[in-house]
């Protein structure tokens, strides 16, 4: 008797899942937990694993087609036995991505940035972990290139012949950085991506990119928030010469290097104990009031955003906590961090001081209370013991859900954290 397997949620917030590249083709042997194919979730590039044994009798959906949580993808049965034109849609096919992609590997690293921007993972349980993508066995194979599918959506968008370009990952796979270096192929299929719009047969008006999966949750994410959420903004600025002093003094001691930012996210871990009517959650007929601390980062990538959890923020040291945000923020651009690293979270931290921003505000993380945006440590005249002096002063802004935060309820707050940050002594005890 035949198995049919649907697309899985493979993370709390999935919706919709990228098939990226098939493990197992038809007519291939199939254990229980045989990986059936890798897909691209809002967050990661996960492993769809077989729930039944027998023989892989159907691929209902080509590689890079986009299809629904719980709809079919594939047929498992005995070898030999009649499949009857399983169907993935009530409309008789699977949703097609804006183009059928050639097989593809998981998804590479994305170029480094640091953490920062507004929030844009959601809460829930945990689920399946993500796992490292396997390299490919070689860079070219049967006429077919081996590359990634960032580095293919960079040579499509820059008008470069991906089978021109020679791959430095392993075994010669074609990556981003190679990418980057390359010169389009044809000087035109450049210009039409980069060049003001062109009208006739010379070129094209616009090009239509299609939503990745983590874009697509960001957009529903910042409706959900910005649209029901009545938020009001709390702005202050922070003297940091002694907190600037005691990472200077943390580093000189050696051991594990600690930022500002993870300076920043231990006094809101402190200041969070103690107001924990900012450590919570809207649940619609109730408030969720936490009594452990867990503070989200956000983490830039290059196609969104994704907010690392640290928990029990406020119990660990800043050198832990040092390790650890630099740890989830490598593996958040690597997108292989596990659901439950991402979700859980009671407050965040938003951070675009290295971009040189001097205050901004972020979008709440729902159904978070608050969230802090840090600007740039600059340094400034002010009236400093009586008299004008440079100062090195930084702005921080919450975003505040008025259904749980009042006015004062968050000035309270900002108060408590600015005193830790200008006084690091305070968060010791």
């Amino acid at each position: 008797m035949s198995t049919k397997v649907v697309m899985e949620a493979l993370s709390p917030t999935m919706e919709e899942g990228r098939l990226v590249e098939w493990k197992k083709q038809e007519g291939d042997a199939v254990a229980v937990g045989d990986v059936l194919a890798e897909v691209e979730t809002d967050k990661a590039v996960m492993e769809l694993v077989a729930r039944a044994g027998g023989t892989l009798l159907k691929q209902v959906v080509q590689a890079g087609t986009t299809v629904p949580v719980s709809e079919l993808v594939a047929v498992i049965g005995e070898p030999g036995e009649k499949v009857e034109a399983p169907v993935g849609r009530g409309d008789g096919q699977a949703a097609p991505a804006k183009k059928p992609a050639p097989k593809a590997e998981a998804a590479e690293e994305p170029p480094a940035a640091p953490p920062g921007g507004p929030a844009a993972a959601g809460n829930g349980p945990p689920a399946a972990a993500p796992r490292p993508a396997a390299a490919p066995a070689a860079s070219r194979s049967a006429g077919r290139v081996k590359a990634s599918p960032l580095a293919r959506r960079m040579a499509a968008e820059r008008g470069i012949d991906i089978s021109a370009v020679a791959g430095s990952g392993p075994e010669g796979r074609v990556v981003a950085r190679d990418v980057e270096g390359s010169r389009p192929a044809v000087a035109g299929a450049a210009a039409a991506v980069r060049a003001p719009a062109v009208r006739g047969p010379a070129g094209q008006p616009y090009q239509d990119v299609p939503l990745t999966q983590i874009r697509k949750t960001i957009a529903r994410r910042l409706a959900q928030s910005i649209g029901p959420i009545p938020t009001f903004y709390l702005t202050t600025e922070v003297d940091m010469e002694r907190a600037r002093e005691a990472r200077e003094a943390l580093l000189e001691a050696g051991g594990e290097k600690v930022s500002l930012n993870d300076i920043v996210i231990k006094a809101v871990a402190m200041a969070l104990r103690q107001h924990p009517v900012c450590n919570a959650w809207w649940q619609d007929d109730h408030i969720r009031y936490w009594n452990e601390v867990h503070v989200s980062m956000a983490v830039a990538m290059e196609e969104g955003l994704i907010t690392p959890v640290i928990r029990h923020t406020d119990l660990k040291s800043l050198r832990e906590i040092a390790a650890e945000s630099r740890d989830l923020a490598g593996r958040a651009r690597e997108r292989k961090l596990a659901p439950e690293e991402y979700t859980g979270g009671t407050f965040s931290v938003s951070n675009l001081g290295m971009l040189d921003i001097d205050e901004f505000t972020a979008v709440i993380n729902p159904p978070e209370a608050g969230i802090v945006a840090v600007g740039r440590m600059a340094e400034r005249p002010v009236v400093h013991e009586g008299a004008v002096a440079i100062r090195r002063r930084m702005r921080l802004t919450m975003s505040c859900d008025h259904r749980m935060i009042d006015g004062a309820t968050g000035a309270r707050f900002l108060q408590t954290l600015k005193g830790m940050l200008e006084n690091p002594l305070a968060m010791v005890y």
